[in-house]
C-alpha cells in the first residue's frame, strides 16, 4: 500500500501581492506569499488529512527556498522538488483589490526552472499514489513539461490510479489557441474525472451547453464530468447520471482567484472518500465559496476540523432557502436537462 494518497505536479511560484490598491506601477509595498493552482490544490488537499506529494523544480535562490519551505509547513511531500541550479524560481505580481473584482496579476516565470520539468523528473516511488491530479498548466509550460504530463497521466491510468484533470487554461502560455485546444483535451481524454469552467468547456469543445460539453469529456473517455457555473454552482454529468448543485451565497467576494482550486479540492477529496459525484460537487462549490471570501490564492481553504462544522452549517443554512439542487430557476440547468 502507497503511503502517498495524492500526487500533484506543477509550478509553484513565488507572489508579491499589493499592500495597497491601485496600479502596481505605484504600489510601493508587497506580501510575500506562495502562488501556483496545481499547489493550491495540493495544499487544500493536504490540509483535509491526505497525504500529498508534491513534483516540481525551484530555482537554486531564495524564493526557490521560500516556497519549498512554506509547501512543507503545509504539510506537503516535497523529496521529489528538484533544486535547479540553472534556472530561477518563477514569481509574480498580484493587485489588490476591494470591490471584488479580478485582481491584476503580472507573471514573471518565462524560462524558470519548473519549465524545465521533463520524463526525468519521474520516480517509480511517486507512481503508487492513489490519485493523481492534473491541469493544463504544466503542459503549457514547456515541451518537456508537456511530455511529462502526458507520460504521468497515461501511466497512472493505465496502472489503475484515478486521475483528475483540470484545463485551467492559460493561453498566454501556449503559441496559439488551435495548439492549447488540441493539447488540453488529448489530456482531459485520459482523466476520469474532468473539471473545467464553463467558458474553458465552451472554447475547448465548442459546444454551449453544460451537458453537451459533459458528453463531449464522456464520449473521449471521461467517467464524470463537472463544470464550474460560478456563483451559480455546477452541473455534472456521468454516464448514469445528472445534475446541477447550486452555488452557495457569498455576502462579500474578497479575492476571486483560487475558487477553481478549492473547487477541485472538493471534488478530488470527496470522491476519494468515496461520496457520490452530487454530494462531491456540493462539497466543491462550498470550498469554492469559502476561497473567494479570503484574501489570498490559498488562504480560504479549509482544514478537515472547519470543513466538518462550517460545511454541515451551510448545508442546513442553504436546505432552509432553497428547493433543493435541481432548481430548474436556472437557466443552464433548463437546457441541460432536455439534452
Amino acid at each position: 500500500m502507497s503511503e502517498i494518497d495524492i500526487l500533484s505536479f506543477g509550478e509553484t511560484m513565488a507572489m508579491f501581492v499589493a499592500e495597497q490598491s491601485g496600479d502596481l506601477a505605484a504600489v510601493g509595498q508587497f506580501h510575500k506569499r506562495i502562488a501556483g493552482a496545481d499547489s493550491n490544490v495540493a495544499i487544500g488537499l493536504s490540509r483535509l488529512g491526505f497525504n500529498v506529494a508534491w513534483l516540481s523544480r525551484v530555482g537554486a535562490d531564495s524564493l526557490g527556498r521560500f516556497v519549498i519551505e512554506t509547501l512543507e509547513k503545509e504539510g506537503l511531500d516535497c523529496r521529489n522538488v528538484a533544486i535547479d541550479p540553472a534556472h530561477p524560481t518563477g514569481f509574480q505580481l498580484k493587485s489588490r483589490t476591494d470591490d471584488g473584482s479580478d485582481p491584476v496579476v503580472e507573471y514573471f516565470r518565462r524560462g524558470s526552472a519548473a519549465s524545465h520539468l521533463s520524463v526525468q523528473s519521474i520516480t517509480a516511488g511517486l507512481l503508487n499514489a492513489r490519485h493523481l491530479h492534473a491541469t493544463g498548466i504544466p503542459p503549457a509550460l514547456s515541451a518537456s513539461a508537456r511530455e511529462m504530463s502526458f507520460e504521468l497521466m497515461t501511466r497512472m491510468r493505465a496502472a489503475g490510479r484515478s486521475v483528475s484533470f483540470d484545463p485551467n487554461l492559460r493561453p498566454s502560455l501556449w503559441a496559439s489557441e488551435q495548439q492549447m485546444i488540441t493539447e488540453i483535451n488529448r489530456l482531459a481524454a485520459l482523466a476520469h474525472w474532468v473539471l473545467p469552467g464553463l467558458s474553458e468547456g465552451r472554447l475547448l469543445t465548442g459546444f454551449e451547453d453544460p451537458a453537451d460539453i459533459a458528453a463531449f469529456y464522456l464520449d473521449q473517455g471521461a467517467e464524470a464530468v463537472a463544470i464550474k457555473l460560478g456563483p451559480h454552482g455546477a452541473y455534472y454529468r456521468t454516464h448514469l447520471d445528472q445534475g446541477f448543485v447550486a452555488g452557495v451565497p457569498v455576502e462579500i467576494v474578497v479575492d476571486t482567484v483560487g475558487a477553481g482550486d478549492g473547487f477541485a479540492v472538493g471534488m478530488i477529496s470527496a470522491l476519494l472518500e468515496n461520496l457520490s459525484f452530487a454530494e462531491a460537487v456540493q462539497r466543491a462549490n462550498w470550498i469554492g465559496s469559502r476561497a473567494v471570501q479570503s484574501r489570498g490564492d490559498m488562504e480560504g481553504l479549509p482544514s478537515r476540523i472547519e470543513m466538518s462544522v462550517e460545511f454541515e452549517a451551510a448545508n442546513r443554512e442553504q436546505a432552509r432557502s432553497h428547493n433543493g439542487p435541481e432548481s430548474t430557476a436556472n437557466p443552464l440547468w433548463e437546457r441541460a436537462c432536455s439534452r
